[in-house]
């Protein structure tokens, strides 16, 4: 991100091109000089002729006594110098750094969209902190732009009566437009090149209470959208304390096909409520599947403020809530993580200040391994990498970031130590209030915070000394900026969730107070 003052902004904005300055004298020279610039031609026949402007001279030079008076000279004495043409530029943007740099009064924030794929703002009524992606049928891997996406969101209205669950099309997602003077002047013929202004449609059912956090159910990657006759599930965590399961594939349906009617018996009542934890709100939650084999045989992890996870799984009638909690923390569950491998197998962080890993077979319902101390503060969320699957990444309330290798975890009733972090940063400035593992990149990740960052990272860089120079030498502040980190967004008010798009290789989509944001960098 650059910093450029508002005074800068509109100056620049409202005059494209600097006005030439040219001197009078070399003004008044190309005034009358003629167009091949060859210069005067002596009157070879002598026939002094005048021009009309030798005859106002010459009278000119007579005062009233007859005496010649030189008021050529007067005027000349009167002429301004010449005015030099000015070289000097408007001042440079500079690269704004969170916790070095700090805006003035007059200050803004202005994206560097070079630096963007694609980039779009989204604001909706009542701001949705919580969301996830839906999975569609345009494709796996999907490349070219303009891009439609589908996301599940959950409200933070007003008043409780006044939330719902918003099911949201994304569509004519453009690539950025960069000037006339990008290198990519030869794709401007393409459709990815078009300056629109991206759509937002939703189909909405009411949900009492704000909702805390809400999440789909997994569908395998090889599989299409199930048909609108099956249900698409996800699970909302509602301040009142209450899990509701949700049917929102109708939705979908009524956001693709025109004139499509929406069944309210089927999406306007939860399919399934969870009563589990009683009126202690939560926000941790996660789901699992049991893959191809049986994708409809689902599990569901919710844990609550008052340290109890509740395990809720699938029966051919139906959904069916154990009662019996895990209960190892000794505060707050804030996140959950079912292991993209071992189906009864599961990892919490809580404000605790620990990261549990639990077994569901095990007996008493505790967990069988940890790290008591992973963080200095609570830890807030945590992400289980789905490719190299021994490595979990967690996010602090101090700012800090910390990879672990499950490998060394202890596990319970042993006397060893908590082990060290593979990989720790402390980049951001303010608690953590999100991270997510690229779906197929295993070094890359995402994370953002409260001090309104949302930060791309790849554990693959390292230091190279004689390549990056200039990173010797710590910014303006000394403050070091980690090889590791990627790329810094910025722009949202009090980011809340981000995540990647599965099908869209490098898509983000973020969620903060204001809205949403779309983008894809040249980073990642």
């Amino acid at each position: 991100m650059s910093k450029r003052s508002v005074t800068e902004v509109t100056s620049v904005s409202g005059s494209q091109v600097e006005p030439r300055k040219t001197p009078r004298a070399e003004s008044k020279q190309r005034e009358h000089a003629p167009d091949d610039e060859m210069g005067e031609f002596e009157d070879a026949w002598e026939d002094e002729l005048e021009s009309d402007e030798e005859a106002v001279d010459s009278e000119a030079r007579k005062g009233d006594d007859g005496m010649l008076i030189n008021k050529r000279m007067d005027v000349d004495d009167e002429v301004m110098p010449p005015i030099e043409e000015s070289e000097e530029q408007p001042p440079e943007p500079t690269v704004f750094i969170p916790g070095v740099h700090k805006l003035d009064k007059d200050e803004i924030l202005e994206p560097d969209d070079s630096v963007y794929v694609m980039r779009h703002n989204m604001s909706v009524k009542w701001p949705c902190l919580s969301f996830d992606i839906l999975r569609d049928n345009l494709g796996e891997q999907r490349q070219r732009l303009p891009a439609t996406a589908y996301i599940v969101a959950g409200t933070q209205a007003d008043a409780a009566k006044n939330n719902e669950i918003s099911v949201y099309k994304m569509t004519s997602l453009h690539k950025t437009q960069r000037g006339s003077d990008s290198d990519d002047e030869e794709e401007d013929d393409d459709d990815d090149a078009l300056d629109e202004d991206p759509l937002l449609e939703y189909r909405s059912v009411p949900h009492l209470g704000g909702v805390n956090r809400i999440r789909a159910q997994p569908l395998p990657s090889s599989s299409p959208l199930p048909p609108v006759s099956q249900p698409y599930y996800v699970a909302s965590w509602s301040e009142t304390g209450k899990v509701h399961i949700w049917d929102v594939r109708p939705l979908l349906e009524a956001l693709d096909v025109p004139g499509y009617t929406v069944d309210k018996s089927r999406t306007h009542t939860p399919a399934f409520t969870i009563n589990s934890h009683g009126r202690a709100e939560g926000f941790a939650m996660d789901w699992a599947s049991s893959g191809e084999a049986n994708p409809s045989a689902l599990r569901l992890l919710t844990g609550d403020i008052h340290s109890k996870i509740y395990l809720t799984t699938t029966t051919p009638s139906g959904f069916n809530a154990l009662s019996q909690p895990f209960t190892s923390h000794t505060s707050s569950v804030e996140d959950i993580q079912w292991s993209p491998v071992e189906p009864t197998v599961f990892a919490s962080c809580s404000a605790d200040q620990s990261v549990q890993i639990w077994d569901v077979r095990a007996k008493g319902r505790k967990s069988v391994a940890g790290v008591d101390r992973a963080h200095e503060s609570d830890v807030n969320v945590i992400s289980w990498n789905r490719s190299t699957t021994y490595l979990l990444l967690s996010g602090g309330d101090e700012g800090g970031i910390k990879v672990w290798d499950l490998r060394n975890v202890k596990k319970k009733g042993t006397t060893a130590p908590d082990p060290s972090p593979v990989a720790g940063f402390n980049w951001h400035h303010a608690p953590i209030t999100s991270v997510e593992w690229h779906p197929t990149e295993d070094s890359i990740f995402a994370a953002s915070g409260a001090d309104d960052q949302v930060t791309l990272w790849d554990l693959a860089v390292e230091q190279d000394d004689e390549e990056t120079g200039a990173m010797d030498m710590a910014p303006e502040g000394g403050r070091d900026v980690p090889p590791q980190l990627l790329f810094v967004h910025q722009g949202q008010k009090d980011v809340k969730e981000v995540h990647w798009h599965p099908q869209i290789p490098g898509m983000v989509i973020s969620t903060a107070l204001d809205g949403f944001n779309v983008f894809k960098t040249i980073s990642v």
